[in-house]
């Protein structure tokens, strides 16, 4: 698999996956890091996904990179959420992020200590709606974040008009979410044979070419596709391996995914 800024350039995602079920989790996070995987983001919001992660991770904790979340509504909060990470996680946290901007400007104080104790690799900051884009320009203007995590995929594409070019102009590192449209691009049916052109590429089935297009460009630093299916991981293992898809071929998936 190709590797950025982030590592390998295919993550994990944990929303609505496998919540407080440690034994799924087990199953799903071996699959992944057995096809390469590396990248593991989660969050307190995800309903207990944080410990299972942990759990799941039991032996195998140094070959992770854990992206996980602050969500809280006032410090002390936060600060007993990163606690708690800190117990789950081997007192490292290698990706520390602010989900969807909450409180962003009072955690960013104590957090950026962390960092500079070393307990926190990068900072970061998400949102998931369009509407929040101007704010996240905003945060990352303060160059206090190394990493951003937006939607992105052939119908959430906001984030190019602005924040991935102020990013790169930053050197912040692009996680992007929702590659596969929260499921449901990849709900719809898509005949074989609209997908030929795309053999070359690596491309066996819709999923991939829509995690490819994604990764094609080269301002995305890793995807987060989602799943509770552990076979699936090695599926989406292989969109990370070039080469990419030049401008017919996004264009190719845009019009699939219409």
């Amino acid at each position: 698999m190709d590797e950025r800024r982030l590592g390998p350039v295919v993550g994990l995602g944990t929303w609505n996956t496998f919540e407080d079920d440690a034994a799924l989790a087990r199953r799903v996070v071996g699959a992944a890091l057995d096809a390469g995987i590396r990248l593991f983001d989660t969050s307190p919001m995800y309903r207990g996904a944080e410990a299972s992660l942990s759990a799941a991770l039991d032996g195998r904790r140094a070959e992770a990179t854990i992206a996980t979340k602050i969500w809280a509504h006032s410090v002390a909060a936060g600060r007993e959420q990163f606690l708690r990470q800190l117990e789950w996680y081997g007192r490292h946290v290698e990706i520390e992020q602010i989900h969807n901007l909450a409180l962003w400007r009072e955690q960013l104080e104590w957090l950026s200590l962390e960092r500079d104790a070393g307990r926190i690799g990068r900072l970061g900051v998400t949102h998931y709606l369009a509407g929040a884009l101007p704010e996240l320009a905003e945060a990352l203007r303060t160059e206090m974040f190394q990493t951003v995590q937006v939607p992105y995929n052939p119908h959430e594409r906001a984030c190019e008009r602005e924040l991935l070019p102020l990013a790169a102009e930053l050197g912040v590192a692009v996680i992007a979410m929702r590659p596969l449209g929260g499921g449901q691009l990849v709900r719809r049916r898509i005949p074989e044979e609209d997908l030929e052109p795309l053999r070359d590429f690596g491309v066996e089935t819709w999923p991939q070419a829509l995690l490819k297009w994604a990764l094609s460009d080269e301002r995305i630093d890793v995807v987060i596709p989602a799943t509770s299916r552990p076979e699936r991981t090695e599926e989406n293992a292989v969109a990370g391996v070039p080469p990419w898809f030049g401008p017919e071929e996004r264009a190719l998936v845009e019009r699939l995914a219409a």
